[in-house]
């Protein structure tokens, strides 16, 4: 059986065998389906805007760059189309191994996905690291990707037409869509457009499904993500979470207990974590729980600890084991 970027089926492979499908499927004759990614400069707002479209969390999000650390798909089903979004790192120049393999996984989907989206903020200045996607979206050979301008709510008119002008000297784009994630202005807009750089197919993905991230990685992901809250610029970057183990508790089918350890690269580091006699901890520990158990809808025991791996960013071995 083949399969598409992200584990969904081939569409050759739509049948009543399939196994989500159990008898015919109606959809339109036109009915359309396939890959948009976005892509831009860490924190400008490419995971704010893939939760808006999908309407549910599917990545996390955080004021500091290069929170996204890998391609995270939401699904948006549509009567006419079915919008898989692939939300990547931010490209950036690394100075570690682990920026450069963020790097690898953005350069990889934007040359499998049927559309780009480049993503710039209207708040700030086009500056060199866009003009450097700009150029390197054009030596892909592809249709040419759309251009999202992001964060309009942030700028008045005047400025907000200043930065449709600057963005329009980096390159040919097939659209110039100005969009605010936070008010929710032009998001159906910008989905509109996107379907019809789709190809006609059935739908990828069984109806309700919103991302085929497995479970245990998103409640990692939910965990780092109230670990970067309110910390040191520095910091984020050091953070990594891997769920041990996750499972139902011997005879409560109401509640799951998960073990979690969260990873930073020194010692300052954990105590920072940790907070004064752990206060900062049990701050993370409540709020991605509430989190994790608004994802499953169910009760969650979470027992977290905070462990150090010298380097890990750096080091080729701890990268592996910390899943990059």
């Amino acid at each position: 059986m083949n399969r598409q970027p992200g584990g969904a089926l081939d569409p050759a492979d739509r049948g009543t065998g399939s196994p989500w499908n159990h008898g015919p499927v109606e959809y339109p004759p036109d009915h359309r389906a396939g890959f948009a990614c976005f892509v831009g400069r860490p924190n400008v707002g490419k995971s704010t805007l893939a939760n808006a479209l999908v309407g549910s969390k599917i990545a996390i999000t955080s004021n500091r760059p290069q929170t996204t650390r890998h391609a995270v798909r939401g699904i948006v089903h549509r009567q006419d189309a079915q919008l898989v979004l692939v939300d990547t790192p931010g490209l950036h120049r690394p100075r570690t191994l682990l920026g450069q393999r963020l790097n690898d996984v953005v350069r990889a989907t934007w040359s499998e996905v049927d559309v780009v989206g480049f993503c710039i903020p209207a708040d700030q200045p086009v500056g060199p690291g866009d003009r450097y996607i700009a150029t390197e979206l054009a030596r892909l050979n592809r249709p040419d990707p759309f251009m999202i301008v992001t964060k309009t709510d942030l700028v008045d008119r005047d400025q907000l037409a200043n930065q449709l002008i600057a963005v329009s000297q980096l390159g040919e784009f097939r659209e110039i869509i100005p969009v605010s994630a936070a008010a929710g202005d032009q998001v159906e807009l910008l989905a509109d457009l996107l379907v019809t750089a789709l190809p006609v197919s059935p739908p990828l993905y069984p109806a309700g499904e919103l991302t085929d991230e497995p479970e245990q990685v998103m409640v990692a992901e939910l965990i780092r993500e109230a670990a970067l809250e309110g910390v040191r610029d520095e910091l984020p970057h050091s953070v990594a979470v891997i769920v041990e183990e996750m499972g139902p508790r011997a005879g409560r089918e109401d509640l799951l207990d998960i073990y979690a350890n969260v990873y930073v690269e020194r010692q300052s580091q954990k105590a920072i974590i940790l907070g004064a006699r752990g206060a900062r901890m049990k701050q993370i520990g409540t709020s991605s729980r509430a989190h994790i158990e608004a994802l499953l809808g169910m009760k969650v025991y979470l027992d977290l600890h905070v462990k150090i791996a010298k380097d890990w960013q750096r080091d080729p071995r701890q990268l592996r084991r910390l899943g990059f």
